[in-house]
């Protein structure tokens, strides 16, 4: 996918806005049935949360997929669970801020010089290991795959602390133009506002349309 092919995806998306909480939620539906919803700090204008459902098929409704953000401890969804926080099996959440992506993940106890970050320009992704060959994994960076460019080792920083690897990548130009084009498409979307409505309450309840 390239910067374009995103930039007119959201644009041909049904999209519903509503504001509550110092947030705006947008809610998609894509002209394939796939739903995406977003939640949009308006303080900063920098995004909190995404998540994806995959379109209808025979089985019923699919679940929800979190793409970014902290996962709850319990997310209920029509009555069902859908996320459980383990306690002690390595957690990983990510979050954005104006210039990076940022990963963080929880329940790994080993010292600084244990991890290997690296660029995987081959799987599109950065690849974190330990010497103790205690943990691996493959962090996919949908970001970029959406603008077309490759992650490389120079934007990579990390540090360890309070038992978690926090990961840090520098967002490069083209993805901060594209965040731009994204937030320029929004802009004409009606929003309503609905200062009732708890932040959590609301992304349910636009996960259920």
């Amino acid at each position: 996918m390239s910067f374009v092919e995103w930039v007119n995806l959201i644009r041909a998306a049904e999209k519903t806005s509503i504001i509550s909480g110092g947030q705006r939620k947008v809610h998609y539906t894509f002209p394939d049935g796939q739903e995406m919803v977003e939640e949009y700090s308006l303080e900063t204008g920098v995004i909190q949360r995404r998540a994806w459902r995959k379109k209808k098929d025979l089985r019923g409704e699919p679940d929800w997929e979190l793409e970014l953000g902290d996962c709850v401890k319990e997310l209920r969804i029509g009555g069902d669970f859908i996320m459980r926080e383990a306690n002690t099996e390595p957690i990983i959440s990510k979050r954005i801020t104006k210039s990076n992506i940022e990963w963080r993940i929880r329940n790994l106890p080993y010292p600084i010089e244990t991890y290997s970050v690296t660029a995987d320009t081959e799987k599109k992704s950065i690849v974190v290991r330990t010497t103790n060959k205690k943990y691996y994994k493959i962090i996919q960076i949908p970001e970029l795959q959406r603008c077309n460019s490759l992650p490389k080792q120079e934007n990579i920083s990390f540090k360890h602390q309070h038992n978690t690897l926090i990961i840090s990548y520098q967002k490069p130009k083209i993805l901060l133009e594209m965040e731009k084009a994204v937030l320029l498409e929004l802009k004409d979307v009606e929003t309503t506002t609905d200062v009732n409505v708890d932040c959590d309450e609301l992304l349910q309840e636009l996960m259920r349309k």
